[in-house]
């Protein structure tokens, strides 16, 4: 391992080379505990990732594309037509046979804290059930043991945390006997960190010691896939289709085997589950084709005139509201994360409210977005994928965040 006074000098040198020296100005007042945090949050930044997205989406926002054609996409239904029947039973045979084939994984993105809901902790450690106060991880731990019984095999699970939950994560598992899982059946690891920046590019401190980092979204799930090793896992146990949820919705059928046979027998490398919209302007994504290609077009990008478009029937014409449950190829993601793919996710601007110090070192408590966040999301992946597949599902048996 490199001495910090090693560690100090490459840093300052990165630093320089990116014009950010300001996160070692107050250096000289910190204590040992201090500095180490405080290198390792500069280690955690990608700087060479991050100096193009200063200059393309923190100094100036980036152009907004709007689609030339926004048709709704192709689909299928929640409940199949007489014609449909046959399809559906054949596609549901087809899941069941690669889940008893050990060939479907869970993944769930947990990287956030139980903030918004009052509690001091990882969000899937938060008691959901009205009875037995279960946490959202024993919910879909108890669900996977259900497969378990249903077609003979346990799912392996893979469970993204971030640095803000990642400890505390594994321990709520100890604590709990992983809720009758066996600690091999489960990977956890990390996403990557980004910091948050100041409009003119510098990156923020949180605290003379620590700068002000967040994940960076759920899109980062895919290339965390990669980096952790969990894809070569995967590889090496045979499982080649993942399904994908996210940690706040108790409703989530996580291993279903129609969703997974209907994306087995359309050859889809991405499939997303969608529901119908409680009105029209629900704050939830829209699947729709967007000059020809199948994406999610976020809720305040969708114009109102289309929000509010009805088909002949009177129904809604944008109707696919997206509820972030996907069905992903695992040789999609490798493709796509490959070192020298030319498939890559877009970044998102996000104004926010950012706790931070300013450059005398008093804090700043803001009441108005002052920084800029950087994500990406898993749903850009979508039009990237061939094939990609859209089931409908019923809202009160599989949405409830």
């Amino acid at each position: 391992m490199p001495s910090v006074e090693e560690r100090i000098d490459a840093c300052r040198a990165t630093l320089a080379r990116h014009g950010q020296e300001h996160l070692l100005a107050f250096w000289d007042e910190l204590d040992a505990g201090q500095r180490q945090q405080l290198l390792d949050d500069i280690d955690a930044i990608d700087f060479d990732r991050c100096a193009p997205l200063i200059e393309s989406h923190v100094r100036q926002r980036p152009a907004m594309d709007v689609p030339a054609e926004l048709l709704p996409p192709p689909s299928l239904p929640a409940v199949p037509g007489q014609d449909q029947e046959a399809q559906y039973d054949r596609a549901r045979q087809v899941g069941e046979d690669a889940i008893r084939a050990d060939r479907v994984a869970a993944f769930v993105v947990a990287g956030g804290q139980g903030t918004r809901l009052g509690y001091d902790g990882p969000k899937g450690a938060f008691n959901i059930t009205p009875i037995r106060n279960a946490p959202l991880f024993q919910v879909f731990a108890e669900n996977l043991l259900g497969t378990e019984r249903r077609y003979g095999v346990r799912p392996r699970w893979y469970i993204m945390t971030s640095s803000v939950n990642h400890e505390q994560t594994i321990a709520c598992f100890e604590q709990n006997a992983y809720f009758g899982l066996s600690p091999d059946d489960v990977m956890f690891f990390q996403q990557r960190l980004m910091p948050a920046f100041l409009p003119d590019g510098q990156i923020a401190l949180a605290d003379k010691h620590c700068v002000a980092l967040s994940p960076d979204g759920h899109g980062g799930s895919l290339r965390a896939l990669a980096e952790s090793g969990a894809l070569a896992d995967m590889k090496s146990r045979g499982i080649d289709t993942i399904s994908y949820f996210q940690v706040d919705n108790p409703l989530t059928r996580i291993i279903d085997p129609l969703f997974i046979g209907q994306h087995l027998e359309h050859n889809s490398e991405m499939s997303s589950k969608v529901i119908p919209k409680a009105h029209d302007k629900e704050r939830v994504g829209v699947l729709c084709l967007a000059d020809g290609k199948v994406g999610v077009i976020e809720y305040s990008d969708l114009p109102d005139e289309l929000a509010t478009a009805k088909n002949p029937d009177g129904s809604r014409r944008f109707d696919a509201g997206s509820i972030a449950i996907h069905v992903i190829d695992r040789d999609f993601v490798e493709r796509l994360t490959a070192r020298d793919s030319n498939l890559q996710l877009p970044w998102h601007r996000a104004d926010k409210k950012v706790a931070m110090i300013n450059a005398q070192g008093n804090p700043i408590t803001p009441t108005e977005p002052n920084a800029v966040k950087l994500e990406m999301f898993v749903f850009d992946a979508i039009p990237l994928a061939q094939n990609p597949l859209v089931l409908f599902t019923k809202r009160e048996e599989e949405f409830s965040p």
